[in-house]
């Protein structure tokens, strides 16, 4: 599977990296009985066929509990977006977070260089992961993030090489908590599904929130490995 790479932001445009990190639902039998729930739905969650979703080490220092999944997006043999979700919870709350929970993201995938140029592209992209919320429901709150554009152009005797673009979405969000403690993480889990889907050039599975708006079709895909 195709991991992404780089840095995850907290929630308060800090970044930590995932060096020492523990591996998933380390610590569970000691976890608060809302996380271990956390981690369940998110475990049994159904999402479309072409996403290919695995558990990865989790960050060991943005909060005392945390659960980490890694995701690409396949069709016909071939990767086309990836990223990592990653479920922090401090039973203590955090004064950013404004609650227990937080779910923090990057996302990435490659584009032709022309639609990297399109001006409107960062926001977009950002309409993407907030229509998701919108079109499943969900409420979230504190919500934060970047979007990333960058190209790279080959000279010498790399100049055979196409020039290539990539944009890369860090995001971080507070989920609403149930009556039961716990968040909706396998709702939130099928709306970063949508968006993963959604920057690799798949179209839609259900109806979306009418703001959104789209973007014309992507690139080519690049080779699964």
């Amino acid at each position: 599977m195709a991991a992404a790479q780089g840095h995850l932001s907290d929630g308060t445009d800090g970044t930590d990296g995932t060096e020492g990190a523990r591996g998933p639902g380390a610590g569970a039998d000691d976890a608060p009985p809302g996380f271990r729930a956390a981690v369940r739905a998110l475990e049994e969650a159904r999402l479309r066929p072409e996403i290919e979703v695995e558990a990865t080490p989790a960050p060991r220092r943005l909060a005392p509990f945390a659960y980490a999944l890694e995701a690409v997006v396949v069709q016909d043999g071939e990767d086309l977006s990836d990223g990592r979700l990653v479920l922090l919870h401090d039973p203590a709350g955090h004064d950013a977070w404004k609650g227990t929970f937080r779910l923090v993201t990057l996302v990435r995938a490659e584009l032709e260089p022309e639609m990297a140029a399109d001006p409107l592209l960062p926001e977009v992209c950002w309409s993407w992961l907030t229509g998701a919320f919108q079109a499943r429901g969900l409420v979230h709150g504190e919500a934060s993030g970047t979007v990333t554009r960058a190209s790279s152009h080959h000279f010498g005797g790399l100049s055979a090489r196409r020039p290539a673009s990539q944009i890369e979405i860090r995001a971080s969000w507070t989920p609403q908590e149930g009556p039961g403690g716990a968040p909706d993480t396998a709702g939130h889990l099928t709306a970063w599904s949508d968006l993963l889907a959604r920057i690799a050039g798949l179209p839609p599975v259900a109806a979306t929130d009418a703001s959104v708006v789209s973007l014309p079709q992507r690139r080519g895909p690049r080779p699964h490995g």
